[in-house]
């Protein structure tokens, strides 16, 4: 079964995901966009059964960040851990398949050809 790596900034939060994730996704809701200082955010998804981390973490609202650095990790959301993809040690390992609350996606971005468009969530 094929592993990927990552950390934090710092290195003092590490994880292992093994295997593929179940989706990866892009998100421009406000949360993410706060959380992350960026315009939008992107994740793999795993079940929590698949990762595993290592080191000291705190955590708001479910979103789990290096105490030392500052870096975010990773979210949990129910048995979901959602990888930061930019926290992966290698680059272009995933393609993400979908965007969620494009509402809020800035109009100077481009559009991402081929990907699944959610207004909201992926339920709504």
């Amino acid at each position: 079964m094929k592993e990927y790596k990552g950390s934090c900034l710092c290195s003092e939060v590490t994880f292992t995901a093994f295997g593929e994730p179940l989706r990866v996704g892009i998100c421009h809701c406000f949360d993410c966009r706060k959380h992350h200082g960026a315009l939008f955010h992107s994740s793999a998804i795993y079940s929590e059964s698949q990762v595993n981390v290592q080191g000291l973490v705190q955590q708001y609202n479910g979103r789990h960040f290096c105490p030392k650095c500052g870096s975010s990790v990773y979210s949990v959301s129910g048995s979901e851990i959602e990888l930061n993809l930019g926290s992966f040690d290698e680059i272009n390992l995933f393609q993400p398949t979908y965007e969620l609350w494009t509402v809020r996606k800035e109009a100077s971005l481009p559009n991402f050809q081929g990907l699944a468009q959610f207004k909201f969530n992926r339920k709504q």
